[in-house]
């Protein structure tokens, strides 16, 4: 049975005081913000994804904090993750839109982007980002403790907590550790196996795959079967319905947005193509719609929790004498920076958005920072669809802006501008309440966690300009070495809507099966998830979802006796993250291409390792849950 937040006593009591938010801190946590914000920049921009940047700042905040500054304190430990986790998201949030800003001026539609500009774009998304959970807490974070997993900011807890005590515990978040990051190493560092185990399915027009990142199995193992295999369904629906649909009836017909026919692209790319063309637009409008109803489900909650805070507007003294725990930057606060950054993004010339702009922007803001904040609750930060929420925005406000008279080159500019800010909003929105989540976990100060939030937020899209410029003039986006394909999904639907020529078909196709969901009783939101992601993404989930299954049944227990394996796969998501920072810095570097062996390893034995190092990383599993039934029958 879910704890209560009624019931929930945090590791540091409410009443107990221990240093947070200090000095070393704060500066700690500023540069492994900015490091973590390039690092994130470059991969994301190379391959379309992020890594999640909260449990390796845990474990690099826990070593600095004790080795270097000679300090016991697992608050602060937190505050430096707090702070530095924030660089890979407001990365995350500008990457996936602001480069189209680059390629138009490349094709002559516009002037290139300034660093003011960018600097600019990203600090209102990334202050609002923060402002916009602050209310969200209580409703999200607290209430929904025990429903929402909440499976990274566990891992990270669990990371600090290892820190804190000797033993078995911190034995099983360490070789975690050390395991993930061999894999990670062997996958992508000297690339000595392939990272996904794919089988084409030629008879039923698809393929099947699976990644073997440690990690991806971690999260299925953590989130547990039920929320995994909603989103593996969701896979199944897109994968094993929809695109094996496509190919059959589509036949020779060229369908927008490809330039070939259907059975010409499928020859070419594969399954994957498809999805690529077709799918992941119905996955966009799924989620777009499983969003709204989500935001709609919510508003009861968020209503009460606003105004509960007004209500303790009434008086500093009531405020005063809360418990640490419950402390946070007052709504008043909150309110006054929302109505600023609003004006600011209306009135200053270098972001070049009207007053339209500015309302769609806290509009959508605010219903994409709720949205976000329950998608990391459900799936962690590393799985959390922001691309996905940035193309449901470019949707709608493209659509307004268009109609309002604002077309052309300025008309796309000012939606790729809401995009971008929505889209950092969203991203930072969600590390935020993973953060609270790890501080409530833990017993933090809920407002110094915010205001270490807010530090980090901006200093790193003080940073993020510099670093999207500097990759743009070394390769250039839209380059073999720089594709940016978040971006250019981004451009291509702004100018589709702009031209009139968007497949809305397949977004409306999307919202209908949301809609299905919904009436189904299902969890919309987890299988529209599970639309929109690569099923190499949902199938290692579910593994990991069916062996916590297998392990609770066998232990007869559905948490207790699964703590070792929480523990084990913990570990894994935090090895896996900190190799893959040192692999984006060897990369940044230049050394990353010569350790890779994969040139000269044959394609067979490749695949072959691939199998193995699952069917290992299966049985470590296993074992550290059989390790934990024997230490307790001791």
């Amino acid at each position: 049975m879910a704890e209560s937040s009624s019931e929930f006593k945090p590791y540091i009591p409410a009443d107990k005081i221990t240093p947070e938010f200090t000095i070393s801190s704060i500066l700690t946590g500023i540069i492994l913000a900015i490091v973590f914000g390039a690092a994130n920049a470059y991969l994301g921009l190379r391959v379309g994804m992020t890594i999640s940047a909260s449990i390796p700042a845990a474990v690099i905040a826990m070593g600095i904090t004790r080795i270097i500054f000679k300090k016991n304190s697992i608050l602060e430990s937190n505050m430096v993750q707090t702070i530095g986790s924030a660089g890979e998201s407001v990365a995350a949030g500008a990457i996936f839109t602001m480069p189209a800003l680059f390629l138009w001026a490349k094709e002559g539609l516009i002037n290139q982007p300034s660093l003011l500009s960018i600097s600019l774009i990203t600090l209102c998304g990334a202050i609002l980002g923060v402002l916009f959970m602050i209310p969200l807490r209580n409703s999200i974070i607290v209430q929904e403790h025990g429903t929402l997993p909440y499976p990274e900011a566990q891992a990270c807890a669990e990371v600090l907590l290892a820190g804190e005590k000797k033993g078995s515990d911190a034995k099983a978040v360490f070789s975690g550790m050390g395991i993930a990051a061999a894999f990670k190493f062997i996958i992508d560092g000297i690339k000595a196996v392939e990272s996904v185990i794919a089988v084409p399915l030629k008879a039923f027009k698809t393929e099947f795959s699976a990644e073997i990142y440690p990690a991806v199995i971690g999260v299925g193992y953590i989130c547990g079967y039920r929320i995994s295999s909603f989103l593996f369904a969701g896979g199944l629906l897109a994968w094993f319905v929809m695109i094996p649909l496509i190919v059959a009836f589509g036949g020779n017909t060229v369908l927008f947005p490809s330039d070939i026919g259907v059975s010409e692209l499928y020859a070419a790319g594969g399954a994957g193509a498809i999805w690529s063309k077709y799918v992941r637009y119905i996955g966009a409008g799924a989620l777009a719609a499983a969003g709204i109803i989500s935001l709609a489900k919510s508003l009861p909650l968020i209503c009460k929790t606003f105004a509960s805070a007004i209500k303790g507007l009434k008086g500093s003294a009531a405020s005063d004498k809360s418990e640490r725990t419950s402390q946070e930057i007052s709504i008043k606060a909150v309110i006054i920076g929302i109505v600023a950054i609003a004006f600011a993004i209306w009135i200053l010339p270098p972001i070049q958005a009207g007053i339209v702009s500015a309302l769609l922007i806290v509009v959508f803001g605010f219903f994409f920072a709720t949205v976000s904040s329950k998608m990391v609750g459900l799936v962690g930060s590393s799985n959390n669809p922001v691309s996905g929420m940035a193309i449901a925005t470019l949707l709608i406000s493209t659509i307004l802006l268009k109609v309002s008279g604002d077309t052309g080159a300025h008309g796309m500019v000012s939606a790729i501008t809401i995009g971008s800010i929505i889209c950092v909003i969203a991203a930072i929105a969600g590390d935020t309440s993973q953060d609270l989540k790890t501080g409530y976990i833990l017993g933090a100060t809920p407002k110094k966690q915010q205001i270490g939030e807010l530090v980090g937020a901006i200093i790193s899209a003080l940073t993020i300009g510099g670093v999207l410029i500097l990759l743009d003039s070394a390769w250039g986006f839209g380059s073999k070495e720089l594709a940016a394909p978040q971006a250019t999904l981004m451009k291509l639907v702004t100018e589709g809507v702009m031209n009139g020529n968007l497949p809305w078909s397949y977004v409306f196709i999307g919202a209908a099966c949301t809609v299905l969901f919904e009436l189904l009783g299902l969890p919309s939101l987890a299988v529209a998830i599970g639309i929109y992601l690569p099923i190499e993404l949902t199938a290692p989930i579910m593994l990991g979802g069916v062996l916590r299954r297998l392990m609770d049944k066998k232990n007869k227990t559905q948490s207790s006796e699964s703590s070792k394996g929480v523990l084990f796969c913990s570990g894994l998501i935090a090895g896996e993250g900190l190799m893959g920072v040192l692999l984006a810095i060897l990369t940044v570097a230049g050394i990353a291409d010569k350790i890779g062996l994969g040139a000269n390893i044959p394609a067979g034995v490749r695949l072959a390792g691939s199998v193995i190092l699952l069917v290992v990383l299966v049985t470590l599993i296993v074992c550290h849950n059989r390790s934990a039934k024997n230490e307790k029958a001791e």
